[in-house]
This record gives structure tokens, sequence and C-alpha cells, in this order.
């Protein structure tokens, strides 16, 4: 079974099997109808129809747009952080930040290019659209933080979480970018991201 969002996004926590099911559907239909007519058009009975449920059990699991857009992005990290986590355990051990690093910003170009409603949600830093809230950074290096600790063979610490903070602002502003002038990713700006982060991560992670 798929993860579901945190409790925290939710009026109710599914319980059984047919109810996580639901909330699936429910969060596909938003990330689906995000792509085709934004976040301002989008409705919760837009959503109920596309998913093919009741509008009650839409209001059973949310309140309003925004708190499912905001499970969305719950979603969305926590399918990134398994992304990440697989490719790290392909890389195999040794520790690299490198390697670490490229797994951590290809897996998030390629959910920028390939899931449904990642161009606007993401991990939760851009709706309303233009908003740039600095939370969804912090949790994102937070998970980051957790994840390659091990993995770098480094102990968890305030300044790897503040490295990691950085770089994690540093990659989301210039991948915007990047998309903002090529809306499949400019490659000489994500080039130039990626020497960036590996001057940057050098320095401190050396």
């Amino acid at each position: 079974m798929k993860p579901v969002p945190h409790a925290t996004s939710l009026r109710r926590a599914p319980v059984q099997r047919r109810s996580a099911e639901r909330l699936t559907r429910i969060l596909d239909a938003c990330a689906d109808l995000l792509d085709e007519v934004g976040y301002d058009a989008l409705s919760t009975r837009a959503v109920a129809l596309r998913a093919g449920v009741p509008i009650g059990s839409v209001y059973r699991f949310f309140g309003n747009k925004r708190a499912m857009a905001d499970a969305l992005a719950q979603r969305n990290l926590e399918r990134y952080t398994e992304r990440v986590t697989e490719r790290l355990k392909e890389a195999g051990g040794g520790g690299d930040w490198r390697a670490a690093m490229d797994a951590v910003l290809d897996e998030y170009l390629g959910m920028k290019r390939t899931a449904p409603g990642f161009s606007l949600v993401d991990f939760g830093n851009q709706i309303p659209v233009g908003a740039r809230d600095g939370e969804p950074n912090h949790r994102v290096a937070e998970r980051l933080t957790e994840l390659l600790s091990g993995y770098l063979g480094r102990e968890p610490d305030e300044d790897m979480q503040r490295t990691f903070l950085v770089a994690v602002e540093t990659a989301d502003t210039l991948v915007h970018l990047a998309f903002r002038v090529d809306p499949e990713g400019d490659e000489k700006i994500i080039t130039e991201a990626r020497e960036l982060l590996r001057a940057y991560l050098a320095r401190v992670l050396d």
C-alpha cells in the first residue's frame, strides 16, 4: 500500500484499505487537475468527479482545496524520499557525497518533469502560486539530514542540517529558474546549479 500523507494534512486518517485507496484516487485526481486547470480553478467538486467518489468522501479527508494540496505536497516528499533512498541503494556504500548529491538533484528533476501536479505544489512552497514559504525547504533539509547522515557515515547535527538547508534553498531557486526558462528544465542552468552545489558541498563535506 502506498504511504498516506502525514496525519496533520487530513481531517481523518484512513484505516481500512478501501479508504486508503480512495484517498489515493483523490490525491491523484487533485494532481492531474492542478496540471490541467491550475490551483485557482481547482475545486473539491471537480476532484471528486475526476476521482469517481462522492463529494462527501473528499470532505471526509479535507476541509478545503488548500488542505488537499498540502497533503499532495506531503505525498510528494514521501515519494521523493523513496526515490532517493532507492538511488543510494543502487549506488552502494562508500559515503560518496557526490553520488548522494546527484541522486538528490536527479530525482528532484525527474519528479519535476514527470510527477502530476508537482510543478505547482512540489513539497508545498508554491501554493498560492508564486509564494516562497521557506518551511517546506526546512522539511526537505531535515529529511535529507536523516537520510544521508548514515550514507555519509557522519553524525547528524545542526551543522549538517544547515549545510543541507543552504543546498536545498540554492537548488530550489536555480531549478525553478531552469524551468521558467524551459518547460523541460534548461540544461545549461541545471549544469551550472550542479557545479555550484558541488563547489559548496566540497568546501563543507570534503
